[in-house]
């Protein structure tokens, strides 16, 4: 049970990271999340919708491994163990704020599916 929504947090968490680095990058929203500024925002909005779009399809794993029910546990271990690797590179390249959006409930995601709860 809090295995399965952790799986359904980290999934709309995915979603939520997909509109803003899609839809409102250049946004003050999306702005405003990500610290940058509107020169940056634009030089790099296509850039970012792609990487919404990977967020997207971290979602869509996770979302898919929850309508299999427990036959779905290796495809939801599958997909918060992207969403960690994800995290932690990010977290080394980008920014460090990333380890605790990205990184930290990927592996308490991963933790809570692999112990069961």
């Amino acid at each position: 049970m809090v295995a399965t929504v952790l799986v359904a947090l980290l999934a709309l968490l995915h979603l939520y990271i997909l509109v803003l680095e899609m839809f409102m990058w250049d946004k003050p929203a999306g702005r405003k999340a990500f610290g940058t500024t509107p020169e940056f925002a634009a030089a790099t909005k296509v850039l970012a919708a792609n990487q919404g779009l990977y967020n997207g399809f971290l979602a869509a794993g996770l979302l898919w491994g929850l309508s299999l029910g427990a036959a779905g546990r290796p495809v939801q271990a599958f997909f918060a163990a992207c969403v960690l690797v994800a995290g932690l590179y990010g977290a080394a390249t980008a920014s460090r704020k990333i380890l605790f959006v990205q990184a930290v409930p990927g592996a308490l995601t991963l933790a809570a599916i692999w112990l069961g709860l």
